[in-house]
């Protein structure tokens, strides 16, 4: 059940209890979709539930509204001083399906118990969709400044293999409408190593992103992981089961995707952006100069994070924290007034170093130079160096080269082992 935001290697020990920090970000957990896509293994619950005279919206906002309170009231009571937030992210699932005054309740309700800082990162997830993305002024009046969608492709094609309901037209739409309700943070996710993606098809998908002016792209390798088999379903699991249809789609596509396609589309991206001046911060992230994603800076950083929703995961500085997935157990604890069903797993020092060490280097800013003699990377930096993973900037850092990247799983296994 590990997730891999932990604690900072430079705090007190990770082992005590004063090394419990407030936290500095808010992500809440809304689990609805209109439909389920089969690559998909967030915490979502599609069809009826998600709209409809039965669907579960309105049960699932109260049981967040007390989760949000049980939250604050826990941080108090262990005497951790809480500051106000610097980000708030909705996620899903889609959290655009969610009236917007329910939002601005959710918000104003945040704001209360732990308080929003002024100027902060505020994100909400949607679909591009015309009956999915919501209406982008009524975000921006709930005190939404950044908006996130999930475009996946702009291919007619790849989004109907994908099982996306929107089409390319409704991306463009999405970003108009958010422009020209003042968002002047907009981000874009864009799925690579598709079933039936040619190179071609990537380099225009990639264009016509760029054509809409975003400021932050998210490109992600299509993964088709079996959280089944690695044991994160269970009563008290972060993931929920995944149908015999997904997995049926999941072997198909998996059969169709190469290595050495992905490597070849990542490389192309890569120089593409950078030839337009944006930053590739982060493996997956690129940004114009100020958009990089304040929020996931406080998960790559190893700051303290407070969460709540269905599979929602928080980390103190000491200890990590997860709410199991499953939505009526999550909705039947609440309303007695109890914390939802979930697990945690402490800390200690050479997990807090080694994750220090991964999710530093995950960033283009990297390490500092003397950690190639310390642990955790003493270990494995000349293999790392001898295979062109790392790299010391003249900066004096060390961080991943593209091939590092590319890699980087391969470097994190050694580092971990």
């Amino acid at each position: 059940m590990a997730d891999s935001t932990t604690a900072d290697s430079t705090m007190a020990d990770p082992t005590t209890a004063d090394s419990r920090r407030p936290p500095d970000a808010l992500y809440l957990h809304v689990p609805f979709c209109v439909s389920l896509c089969p690559y998909c293994d967030f915490v979502v619950y599609a069809g009826a539930a998600a709209r409809g005279p039965r669907n579960r919206a309105a049960a699932f906002v109260l049981a967040l509204h007390a989760e949000i309170d049980l939250r604050a009231d826990a941080i108090v009571a262990a005497g951790v001083p809480i500051s106000p937030l610097q980000s708030v992210y909705l996620g899903g699932g889609t959290p655009s399906l969610l009236p917007a005054d329910a939002v601005d309740a959710l918000l104003r309700h945040v704001s209360d118990r732990f308080g929003i800082a002024a100027g902060a990162e505020v994100t909400i997830e949607a679909n591009p969709g015309p009956d999915e993305r919501g209406d982008a002024e009524a975000w921006r009046r709930a005190g939404i400044t950044r908006l996130s969608f999930g475009a996946q492709s702009l291919d007619a094609a790849e989004l109907q293999r994908l099982g996306r309901r929107h089409r390319p037209a409704d991306v463009a739409a999405a970003v108009r409408e958010a422009r020209a309700a003042g968002f002047e943070s907009v981000s874009l996710d864009l799925l690579y190593d598709v079933p039936g993606q040619t190179d071609v098809s990537w380099s225009a998908t990639l264009e016509a992103a760029l054509d809409l002016g975003p400021d932050h792209l998210s490109l992600y390798a299509l993964t088709l992981d079996d959280p089944d088999a690695e044991g994160l379903t269970g009563p008290l699991g972060d993931h929920l089961p995944t149908t015999r249809g997904a997995r049926r789609w999941r072997a198909g596509a998996a059969a169709e995707q190469d290595e050495d396609r992905a490597a070849r589309q990542y490389r192309d991206a890569v120089r593409r952006l950078a030839r337009d001046g944006w930053r590739g911060y982060e493996i997956s992230n690129w940004a114009r100069p100020g958009h990089e994603s304040s929020h996931n800076l406080a998960y790559w950083e190893r700051r303290p994070y407070e969460a709540a929703g269905p599979g929602a995961h928080a980390f103190d500085g000491s200890t990590r924290r997860w709410n199991a997935a499953r939505l009526d157990a999550y909705v039947a604890a609440l309303a007695d007034g109890r914390l939802p069903p979930g697990g945690t797993e402490s800390i200690d020092r050479a997990t807090a170093d080694t994750e220090t060490a991964i999710l530093a280097l995950r960033l283009d800013t990297g390490l500092p130079a003397d950690a190639a003699r310390r642990p955790p990377l003493a270990e494995t930096w000349d293999w790392a160096i001898s295979a062109g993973l790392l790299e010391r900037t003249e900066a004096g850092r060390i961080v991943l080269t593209t091939t590092g990247r590319l890699l980087s799983n391969e470097l994190f296994a050694r580092l971990l082992a």
